[in-house]
């Protein structure tokens, strides 16, 4: 059974990207609305919010190992940067996870073709 590597296709990775961050925003907006119970998911939300528009914005979408390396670097990044969250140490654990789950995906080129809201 062996089945032919799929090339890499950067425009479903760029579409995955987009309707992730969608997703995220519409994650957020309702962990805002229902309060204080509600930071984890914001800041679970806000982690994938900022994965997502930091790497569709970047050109490495375009090769699979130029992503991965991407990916690579920004794991091994000390610090993220984002205003309105709740708990710094928490989002950052969240970035690094969303990071390392896209980095799976990447490597083993599968799971981009998901865009349900919910994963």
């Amino acid at each position: 059974m062996s089945d032919a590597a799929k090339p890499w296709d950067a425009a479903l990775v760029r579409q995955w990207l987009e309707s992730r961050f969608d997703a995220a925003k519409l994650d957020q907006a309702a962990a805002d609305r229902r309060g204080y119970d509600a930071q984890d998911d914001y800041d679970k939300a806000a982690a994938e919010e900022w994965v997502c528009r930091t790497l569709k914005a970047d050109l490495c979408v375009n090769d699979q190992a130029a992503l991965a390396a991407r990916v690579k670097q920004l794991i091994a990044q000390d610090e993220y940067r984002m205003t309105g969250i709740y708990d710094d140490v928490r989002f950052e654990r969240n970035v690094r996870g969303t990071l390392r789950k896209i980095a799976k995906m990447t490597k083993s080129n599968s799971g981009f073709d998901n865009r349900l809201r919910y994963q």
